[in-house]
């Protein structure tokens, strides 16, 4: 450990809440635009009922991106899209797709979310904002 790093932990939070909540507002923004389409893709592929999935897929990425963004629920969203992913990332990987070019980012994000879930926002956030209160 650099000692003298730890001076910017929170900075450091802060840029991974952004760059994760980021990547769910970008693929969670489509699903909720095309909710119907999302769910019945969920249901073609085996996730049964599709209109369970497919929302519950749609509305944690669309909802949990952002406030994971702004640091609110940072724990409770992060462990639940952790969760999600793995399931995507087993569901790759039985569909036959290779590390490589297949399921590596969902278990990067599986890993940036569990340190998410494991520390929360940090002090630069809204939950920070509000323990300082």
């Amino acid at each position: 450990m650099i000692p003298v790093l730890l001076v910017f932990s929170n900075q450091a939070l802060l840029v991974l809440r952004v760059v994760v909540g980021l990547i769910f507002v970008a693929h969670g923004w489509p699903k909720l635009k095309n909710l119907k389409g999302t769910q019945a893709w969920f249901g073609s592929v085996g996730f049964k009922p599709g209109w369970l999935w497919g929302t519950l897929a749609a509305l944690l990425e669309g909802v949990g991106g952002p406030l994971i963004i702004v640091g609110f629920g940072t724990q409770p969203f992060s462990f639940l899209l952790a969760i999600q992913m793995l399931v995507a990332a087993i569901w790759q990987k039985r569909q036959g797709k290779n590390f490589s070019g297949g399921y590596e980012l969902d278990l990067l994000l599986v890993a940036a979310l569990l340190v998410l879930a494991a520390t929360g926002g940090g002090t630069i956030s809204l939950e920070g904002y509000f323990r300082l209160i």
